[in-house]
């Protein structure tokens, strides 16, 4: 099962330049959180401060008890294997083949024998869709390929935690939407902690469970995917509605006219769409019937919400799912 991440207090700054001032969240366990924000928002310097490889000015994170800025090496180096990290390009070593870059963890950080190391590796390629793709160097593979390899690689330690930076940078739509249904079912068998860092929109409305927004030197908010699906603060509604009227601009500096529109009211939010299910059926722990956070805050859905593009409402299919497993068939 995946480990919580809880953030206190956290400010991180390069010289003058503050990049957050006071980040605080708490990534729940086993659930699927996306962050997002406009470029040089610090995204990536999250991350890396949440395995220790940047320390931050001040603040905490809390991984499964240990406060990682004040870990000590030896007591860093064991916290990294919660981890399992899927960096943007992959990260594969060019001289080496598929097989080989994924049974790197392994042979680095485990006695196992050769034997065992081959049936965790091919298990975990043909759990990405890479079987008999082992012999292959990074320069002969595409690029969703080096994504999938890479996530494989992520995997072979078994980690509680798995973070993505920008698993979605350079993949065309069909291979997003094909990475995304894997994150979902890695959740969903294993219950891993997911957080991804991403500028991808679509992704963002359909597969986390959780979301977050970086604007501004901090943390716009962090919350269930429905508050912030529909939420009106200028920031939030803007940016994950794709709208190019609100407080975020090509640039921080703003002229009159930028800071009046800056002041008008909100749009109303895009209708939220489903989310994403795993490729079973199965309901994920984490899941809830669509439209139910917002029932219980008084919040009205968006019209159109929670039909896909075939037009079925999700929040009927979701009552015949629960049916179903409350009556299976004989």
């Amino acid at each position: 099962m995946g480990v919580e991440i809880r953030v206190e207090g956290l400010r991180k700054s390069f010289g003058r330049q503050v990049i957050w001032d006071d980040v605080s969240l708490t990534i729940p366990a086993g659930e699927i959180s996306a962050l997002l924000g406009p470029s040089g928002t610090g995204k990536s310097v999250f991350l890396k401060n949440l395995v220790g490889l940047l320390r931050p000015d001040r603040g905490h994170v809390y991984v499964g008890g240990g406060d990682v800025p004040r870990l000590r090496e030896r007591d860093l180096y064991r916290m990294r294997r919660t981890f399992g990290v899927l960096f943007q390009d992959g990260a594969l070593f060019g001289s080496m083949n598929v097989f080989d870059n994924i049974a790197f963890p392994l042979r680095e950080h485990t006695k196992k024998g050769e034997a065992e190391i081959r049936r965790i590796v091919l298990e975990k390629m043909d759990m990405v869709g890479l079987s008999g793709s082992g012999d292959k160097l990074p320069g002969e593979i595409s690029g969703g390929m080096k994504k999938r390899a890479g996530l494989a690689r992520a995997l072979v330690l078994e980690p509680e935690i798995i973070l993505a930076d920008e698993p979605d940078s350079g993949l065309d739509p069909v291979r997003t939407a094909y990475l995304n249904q894997l994150f979902v079912d890695v959740n969903a068998e294993f219950g891993t902690t997911f957080l991804i860092v991403t500028h991808d929109i679509g992704t963002a409305r359909v597969l986390p469970d959780n979301l977050g927004l970086l604007f501004r030197r901090g943390l716009v908010m962090f919350g269930p995917r429905e508050m912030i699906l529909s939420s009106t603060h200028p920031a939030v509604n803007q940016f994950f509605n794709a709208r190019r009227e609100g407080p975020i601009g090509m640039a921080e500096e703003k002229d009159v006219a930028e800071l009046a529109a800056e002041n008008a009211p909100a749009p109303p939010p895009a209708p939220i769409p489903p989310q994403l299910m795993p490729s079973d059926g199965r309901i994920r722990p984490s899941m809830h019937r669509p439209g139910e956070w917002l029932a219980a805050h008084g919040v009205t859905p968006p019209p159109g919400s929670f039909v896909d593009e075939n037009g079925r409402d999700w929040r009927t299919e979701w009552d015949a799912l629960v049916a179903a497993r409350r009556h299976p068939r004989p």
